[in-house]
């Protein structure tokens, strides 16, 4: 089966996919100009891999945990999708792929620590 993850944000949307169902690959992050762009280009994304399954990253715990929750699941809402979407905790996921790529990305902008945050969302949905 395939899968997809994403970390949404307020600006960037980190991305991973799995096609085999161990190996999981950070893609390049979708930055998010506005939700509905955001939507689409998610969408596309998903069509163009012929994804199967979504997980997407929740976060748990926190004083804004309830607020996140609703932002996020409106977003996916807009995706419009007809494949299966689950959720997965993602509480420390960027600080993990901070931590994981300490020196090797000077631009922290450019959503690849996004991406890796994606990737261990998958990751912890697959128990890999």
């Amino acid at each position: 089966m395939k899968l997809a993850s994403i970390d949404v944000g307020l600006k960037r949307i980190g991305v991973a996919i799995c096609l085999d169902g161990k190996i999981v690959l950070p893609q390049e992050a979708i930055l998010r100009k506005n939700r509905n762009q955001a939507a689409k280009d998610i969408k596309h994304f998903l069509e163009e891999w012929e994804i199967e399954k979504l997980i997407v990253g929740l976060p748990k715990g926190g004083s804004a945990e309830e607020e996140m929750e609703r932002r996020i699941k409106h977003f996916v809402s807009l995706l419009d999708l007809n494949i299966q979407i689950d959720y997965q905790d993602e509480q420390g996921s960027s600080f993990e792929a901070k931590e994981m790529t300490k020196g090797d990305f000077r631009h922290k902008r450019d959503g690849r620590l996004d991406s890796m945050a994606a990737k261990i969302i998958l990751e912890r949905y697959l128990g890999v």
